[in-house]
């Protein structure tokens, strides 16, 4: 797909082929419209924004910048001077012994090859818009590649539940020519969130089986559940940000990673800390993860009713 500065693309995401009138009717009634710069893809629900999210090799990740609230809240911070590596929203592990979480010499880079099935449709009448990126994993070599992604993001807002929703499928594979690739990481590698500098310190981590988790290190923790949240003021606005870790997934429930001090970190893991993973060849390592936004303090009844409703919902089209 061609990429231009500033063009506003939507299409009809159908099963089966439909009239062009048809299409272009059922697109002007969903306030979901997605928009491709030069190194940046936004969606917006009419001119509300609710992601940013940067693919350019200017990086050395594509990632999540900004993910916003029904109010237009952003919850993410990107490349804080404590650790210029943290980028919003985003997915990081070793393979085959190299760092993709970290960026300095010697650490591998996700590099952006291309972007397609951008879409616009209806999730169980909830507007939604979705991409699909084709990403190499390399090391300091950009010519070599060690592992191959797939990865299909889908925003959906939901007026009624006061909520943003979005869903994160990463398809991986071992390059051509390679068996088998090993996943390895520290504690907290994985799907990992930074917060707004206002959410440091003060904020609460819950899950639906209301544990504490195991202290790793410091205030570090460690807990098995299916999801986790965090719930503090962003900039004087509560706020409540759910991880969901889907039943498919290996090793469900995740390992989440939890700290709030010296700064607010979740993320959802694969223990790779205490057992690696490995992707061979013809067998593609498959994860589906969701991020729910609310602009509230939330029960943990509410957000595990959300999550059950997530899991029931089909795996995202890849446009492979």
């Amino acid at each position: 797909m061609r990429r231009s500065k500033g063009v506003t693309i939507g299409f009809l995401l159908v099963a089966g082929s439909l009239a062009a009138s048809s299409a272009n009717q059922a697109c002007a009634q969903n306030p979901m419209r997605v928009t491709v710069g030069q190194n940046m893809l936004s969606i917006h629900a009419e001119q509300q924004p609710l992601l940013h999210y940067r693919l350019d090799n200017a990086a050395s990740k594509p990632y999540a910048r900004q993910l916003f609230s029904p109010a237009g809240l952003n919850v993410l911070r990107d490349a804080p001077a404590d650790h210029l590596h943290h980028h919003g929203l985003m997915f990081a592990v070793k393979v085959d012994g190299v760092n993709f979480w970290e960026e300095r010499r010697g650490c591998g880079r996700q590099v952006h090859r291309s972007l397609g099935n951008i879409s616009i449709y209806q999730r169980h009448n909830l507007p939604a818009a979705a991409f699909t990126e084709q990403i190499d994993w390399t090391d300091s070599d950009p010519q070599k590649i060690l592992l191959k992604e797939v990865r299909t993001i889908e925003v959906a807002r939901s007026n009624d539940l006061s909520v943003t929703l979005l869903i994160w499928q990463s398809i991986f594979e071992a390059p051509p020519g390679k068996e088998s690739v090993t996943l390895t990481g520290s504690h907290y590698h994985g799907l990992g969130m930074r917060f707004l500098e206002s959410m440091d310190r003060t904020g609460k981590f819950q899950n639906p089986d209301g544990k504490a988790g195991e202290v790793f290190r410091g205030d570090e923790r460690l807990l098995r559940s299916t999801w986790c949240a965090y719930t503090a003021d962003a900039n004087g606005r509560p706020v409540t940000v759910a991880m969901f870790d889907h039943p498919d997934n290996p090793r469900h429930p995740a390992t989440w990673f939890t700290m709030a001090k010296p700064f607010a970190y979740l993320s959802a893991t694969l223990s790779l800390h205490t057992e690696p993973l490995n992707v061979t060849s013809g067998k593609p390592l498959v994860l589906r993860y969701a991020v729910a936004l609310w602009d509230a303090q939330v029960a943990p009844q509410q957000i595990d009713r959300l999550y059950r409703q997530w899991t029931a919902w089909p795996a995202l089209p890849t446009g492979k």
